[in-house]
């Protein structure tokens, strides 16, 4: 008897092949590339279970599903992932936003004071996840966001116009603070740097092996961008503002005391699962702004 491809016989069998695979979330991503194909929500899968799909229907989920199983990841897959309950378009060329860096945010809403004006910068952008959440959170913050990457750049600012706060966040192209204006200073300096060791990247599964190299690898140790930054950031940081990093968990102590060298009151936040995952400290001393060029 021939199989009748409805919705609920789609995902039954993509879930046994992705499980199969050992996907942590097969269910799940099943659900994620058919909402896609059929342009519905997720809900709306389980509304119509039982209406066969439309024969280019199934062979465009059958191309995603034999992509996903090559270990392209399915943010690529559908241009998309959701990071603090926001929708963020996503490309090949910036790195997929994790849960983890949620981490990030609530370190930096519990340090920003919601209600008055505060000047943040993001420095290595990518898709602009972490300065959007934040401009989303704090509708008195102005917003600089960086990064190397030219189409970075372009995706984030497209998220942020997404978004309804474009008219907040500036994006401005360079290397690390190299970015800014010379005598710019902030509130809150935040950052989701590489921190992949070099020796690392070889061995990461094909999935993370999709994501551009540039957002992954951060030097022999995997703290090279994390060290420049950190020598570069009290000149940018006003006395009482704050620094904010991610970091691999085996990392925490190395950036903790990095930190101490220029900061005080240094403290590392672990994430949902326990894992120290982002370090933050306090300006106290008077900063001196940078010579003007």
């Amino acid at each position: 008897m021939e199989t009748i491809w409805t919705p609920l016989t789609v995902l039954d069998w993509t879930t046994k092949r992705f499980d199969e695979a050992g996907h942590p979330s097969p269910r799940l991503e099943a659900q994620v590339l058919l909402a896609h194909v059929l342009q519905c929500d997720r809900v709306a899968l389980y509304t119509g279970f039982d209406k066969p799909l439309a024969p280019a229907e199934l062979t465009a989920y059958r191309a995603l599903i034999k992509r996903r199983l090559a270990g392209e990841p399915s943010a690529y897959l559908v241009g998309e992932k959701e990071f603090w309950s926001l929708p963020l378009s996503v490309t090949p060329g910036v790195l997929i936003p994790r849960p983890d860096t949620e981490t990030l945010i609530q370190v930096c809403l519990e340090v920003a004071a919601r209600s008055e004006p505060i000047r943040i910068v993001d420095i290595g952008t990518g898709s602009g996840a972490i300065a959007i959440s934040l401009a989303v959170e704090l509708p008195q913050a102005v917003v600089v966001a960086t990064d190397i990457s030219g189409e970075a750049l372009e995706v984030a600012a497209s998220n942020a116009q997404r978004h309804g706060v474009a008219d907040r966040i500036q994006f401005l192209m360079g290397d690390l603070a190299n970015a800014l204006p010379a005598t710019a200073q902030f509130d809150l300096l935040v950052a989701n740097l590489p921190y992949i060791p070099t020796g690392d990247i070889a061995s990461l599964s094909p999935e993370v092996r999709h994501e551009p190299v540039t957002a992954l690898d951060g030097g022999p140790d995997g703290l090279d961008l994390v060290r420049r930054l950190i020598g570069d950031a009290p000149a940018r940081v006003i006395a009482g503002g704050h620094v904010a990093l991610e970091h691999a968990p085996n990392q925490a102590d190395t950036v903790a005391g990095l930190l101490s060298d220029e900061f005080d009151d240094v403290r590392t936040r672990k994430d949902l699962a326990g894992r120290p995952r982002v370090t933050f400290a306090k300006q106290t001393a008077p900063t001196t702004l940078l010579a003007s060029d």
